[in-house]
């Protein structure tokens, strides 16, 4: 018993399709791979004939399945490249018939790619990269490589170096994520230099007429903290001195992060877990003279910005002046 393919729309109109019996529309399929029939297991009805089997095309013994599963089913698909990356790659030939009499290759993979794929794929590797050498998830990169591939196709930014552009996108990402990433934390990994990351970031901004949130103190001191080996108490007690010093307006005009590392040196000075401004300085990014510039505004009134269940090591009046 035969029957047509049956597509009933759930939802909106751009739903998917799904296959199913008439007669018994709750049924599950049950796919006979050897016919490549999909047959309703309460009335035996075929619901559809001649399914593609996308598995291997042999078996795979036991004692073979730590190796590669040779299915011929290609690669993942890449929504981000033209044709979602369904092309042919020819590897390098060894032999004579590989090569003509001037010795150059017969087969060769540049004409199966178009140059913009080629750009993006480069991009993309170099993006992969620099989330690599700072730890950073695969959401970010997904979301840096789609900023890449709308800035790319737009044509906005024609003139930049497409590494300056993936790096500006790699920091909008961050902060879009809600980990930001400092600009001389995206230099130290990338080959562009700060100043070009800062253009590209304004220019994609208002290319894709978009917008981040403003960094604050409490986006960077968990991280800060934390490479510095400060304990619990003091990233809170650092928390709270940055977050109350913002409130009275004491660091007017300062960056965020200069105000983090200030935060961070008075606290683990009044606690046992004493860091230098040397030390501070080379996690955070920022100079000694910044830290020393942003400590001065908020020491004198050191005595408002610790927490009421802060444990001194060293009293608010012992402090270092600076």
């Amino acid at each position: 018993m035969m029957n047509r393919l049956t597509f009933p729309f759930t939802g909106d109109a751009l739903a998917l399709p799904r296959v199913q019996c008439p007669n018994h529309p709750d049924a599950i399929l049950v796919e006979d791979y050897r016919a490549g029939d999909m047959i309703c297991p309460e009335c035996g009805l075929v619901v559809g004939d001649r399914v593609i089997d996308v598995g291997s095309e042999w078996r795979t013994f036991s004692n073979e399945k730590a190796l590669k599963d040779p299915s011929r089913v290609g690669d993942a698909q890449n929504p981000l490249l033209n044709g979602g990356d369904l092309t042919t790659m020819i590897s390098k030939g060894t032999g004579s018939a590989s090569f003509d009499e001037f010795g150059n290759s017969k087969y060769q993979n540049r004409r199966t790619m178009s140059s913009s794929d080629r750009a993006m794929l480069n991009a993309f590797k170099e993006i992969t990269t620099m989330a690599d050498r700072i730890n950073l998830p695969r959401n970010i990169i997904d979301r840096t490589n789609n900023l890449f591939k709308q800035v790319y196709e737009q044509k906005s930014l024609k003139g930049r170096a497409n590494d300056a552009i993936a790096s500006a996108c790699l920091y909008i990402a961050c902060r879009q994520e809600g980990v930001p990433r400092t600009f001389k934390e995206i230099c130290a990994v990338s080959r562009i230099s700060k100043k070009e990351i800062g253009r590209c970031f304004k220019l994609i901004l208002k290319a894709l007429e978009t917008s981040v949130d403003l960094i604050t103190t409490g986006d960077f001191m968990s991280r800060f903290c934390s490479n510095l080996g400060l304990p619990k108490q003091v990233q809170m007690a650092a928390t709270y001195i940055a977050r109350k010093a913002v409130e009275l307006d004491l660091v007017p005009g300062r960056s965020p992060i200069s105000v983090a590392a200030a935060a961070i040196y008075m606290a683990s000075q009044a606690s046992a877990e004493k860091k230098t401004q040397k030390e501070i300085g080379d996690i955070a990014g920022v100079a000694d003279v910044t830290i020393r510039q942003s400590y001065r505004l908020i020491y004198p009134r050191a005595a408002e910005l610790f927490p009421t269940d802060f444990k001194f090591d060293t009293p608010v009046d012992k402090l270092p002046q600076l």
